[in-house]
């Protein structure tokens, strides 16, 4: 292994160009492993990494949050979260917060525990927060369909699932933010294989490359970036082929849309994305927490001095936010992008504050 990444790295200081690389990673997954591996120290100083919107509970927006906690205070329910949504801030309180004040508020592995739940408790009105990227959707999908064919009818899902290539475009049209290149999640894409990124090639010849979570991955995917740089092409390659097809898997795709449909998605620092989130068919709207559980519209906003939203557009980095490791830590995390275990601040804290 020690062999391979040496060679590697050798590989990216032969294929050096003079001006800066700007390659965006869309995987929290991808950012804590670069920042565990101590790669951004190994890789030539004029290829730089820059942490994108690849965290589902960092992009989940203030509002969601606070819709959340107003429908847990208004209405008599069981509400179910992963537990990186446990702790993320929304205007003026947390879920966690709620739930040291009294509201029904549980932490939990998988939306099929929930769905158990409201089966064996039919008295009680159920709703887990469907959160994640392509990866999860599927799951969601299946778990809906089962509620539906068991008539569940105390069986609800507060919907935050969003799409990834979508944002990325919203980010390519972004005057702030510079990329050359991006580094492709492979969770992701082994649902939805290559094509849905080829618009990225094709229409804004920026170059995207599948990606693997091991070190050696990441190494050969950023060599084979830097490979379609200097011969200046713009493709969409796969470097993670033992997991992703390019026509990724269509079965999970299927299920996705017999379920959901294409709707526009609000994502903390990137706004409204047309078509970047999903909306239950009417078919399945019976479970819509949303719908059944309406609430006053909510001012919100993001934590002072936060800087989330810009490094999650790779505005800026974690350290050049005045609060990170002073104020911010993941003992008192400020923002999501600490608390989340795919983080971009949390992978700094973790692995990378004592050597920038």
């Amino acid at each position: 292994m020690k062999k391979k990444i040496k060679e590697l790295v050798e590989f990216l200081n032969k294929n050096k160009t003079d001006h800066k690389i700007n390659i965006m990673e869309v995987c929290g997954t991808h950012t804590m492993a670069i920042s565990r591996y101590g790669l951004r120290q190994l890789i030539p100083e004029n290829i730089n990494l820059i942490s994108g919107p690849g965290c589902p509970v960092c992009v989940t927006s203030a509002s969601d949050i606070d819709l959340i906690i107003e429908i847990s205070r208004q209405y008599d329910v069981s509400v179910f979260t992963f537990g990186d949504m446990f702790r993320v801030p929304g205007t003026e309180s947390s879920l966690y917060n709620e739930r040291s004040r009294g509201r029904d508020i549980k932490i939990c592995y998988s939306p099929a525990d929930v769905l158990n739940f409201a089966k064996n408790n039919p008295d009680k009105k159920v709703i887990f927060i469907a959160i994640g990227f392509e990866t999860t959707i599927p799951l969601t999908s299946v778990i809906v369909k089962r509620a539906y064919k068991e008539n569940i009818d105390n069986f609800f899902i507060y919907n935050i699932h969003k799409l990834v290539p979508e944002a990325l475009e919203l980010l390519l049209v972004d005057k702030e933010v510079k990329i050359d290149a991006f580094l492709c999640p492979g969770h992701v894409s082994a649902i939805i294989g290559s094509k849905p990124y080829l618009f990225i090639a094709r229409d804004y010849h920026i170059p995207c490359v599948i990606s693997g979570f091991e070190p050696l991955d990441i190494l050969e995917s950023i060599g084979m970036i830097a490979k379609q740089v200097k011969e200046g092409r713009s493709k969409v390659e796969i470097q993670y082929k033992r997991v992703v097809r390019e026509e990724g898997n269509p079965t999970a795709v299927k299920s996705i849309y017999e379920v959901f449909e294409k709707s526009d998605s609000t994502w903390r620092g990137l706004g409204n994305i047309p078509e970047s989130g999903l909306k239950l068919k009417e078919k399945f709207l019976k479970f819509d927490a949303k719908s059944n559980f309406p609430v006053k519209e909510i001012n919100s906003s993001e934590p002072p001095g936060c800087e989330c939203g810009n490094v999650l557009k790779g505005i800026k980095k974690p350290t050049e936010c005045r609060l990170f490791s002073k104020i911010c830590k993941p003992e008192n995390p400020i923002g999501p992008c600490m608390i989340s275990s795919e983080g971009s601040c949390a992978a700094y804290y973790k692995y990378e504050k004592f050597k920038i």
